[in-house]
This record gives structure tokens, sequence and C-alpha cells, in this order.
């Protein structure tokens, strides 16, 4: 093979690997946020008597990037129960939080609550529905 050719396919080869390396999955690194809140309807320990409800305050909220099983980042609620992932990219995300089961078939007693995310463009903010959960005043 001639210096040109190896060159070419040097080249070619460098020129495809930066850019598969430069491909950017969902998750941070963009100028995007979700932002959304976790609203508690409470319960005694037997979940017998309903006691009221609120946004819930210093609830972790998680998000999983793109496919992945496992978290990539985890928020606390304000005391409005608000909670917001910043600096994301474009892609697929899951938050959730966890509610008490009310119906106490659950070994672990809770589940998660899931919301599904697409964000479409840069410098996005998506607002989530409300991740409603039940819960008891101790927790």
């Amino acid at each position: 093979m001639n210096i040109q050719k190896k060159w070419l396919t040097l080249s070619t080869i460098i020129l495809l690997l930066t850019n598969i390396s430069c491909s950017k999955d969902a998750g941070e690194g963009g100028t995007s946020s979700i932002q959304g809140k976790v609203y508690a309807r409470y319960y005694n320990k037997t979940f017998t008597s309903f006691l009221g409800e609120c946004y819930a305050p210093n609830k972790y909220v998680y998000i999983c990037y793109g496919d992945n099983v496992a978290y990539g980042d985890k928020q606390r609620t304000n005391e409005g129960g608000t909670f917001e992932f910043k600096y994301l990219r474009k892609g697929k995300y899951k938050v959730y939080t966890f509610s008490l089961d009310t119906t106490l078939t659950n070994p672990s007693g809770q589940f998660a609550v899931i919301e599904d995310v697409t964000i479409s463009e840069n410098d996005a903010t998506v607002t989530t529905k409300d991740l409603v959960i039940a819960d008891t005043p101790q927790n």
C-alpha cells in the first residue's frame, strides 16, 4: 500500500473514532433541566386513616439517564416539594421517587413512582407531572 492510501485509511479511522466518541447520549453536560414536585398523601401507620396532603419536603428523587437501570443522580425536594436536575443533554430520562405501599402487599413496603421524560432541545426546562406518593408523618 502506498503512503497516500495509508494516510487516507488512517485519517478515515481517526475521523470515525472522533465522531463516535463525540456522540452524546442522555446525561449530564448539557444546557437543559428537568423539574417537578413530589406530592404526599399522609396516612397513619396502618393506612386506615387519611391525615392530609401537601407537597413533600426532603424526599429523594432519582434520575436514570437513557436506558440505564441504575440511577445517575439524586436530589432532595425543597420545602415546597420541588426538585430539579440541571445541566442535562437531549435524550430520554426516568425520574422517580418512592411511595409507601398502602395495600401492605409489597414485601419491601414501598414502590417506585416513575415519570418518563424526554428532552428534545437544548436550553429547555421540562416539567414533570407531580410524583404522588403515600407517606406517614414520621417518614
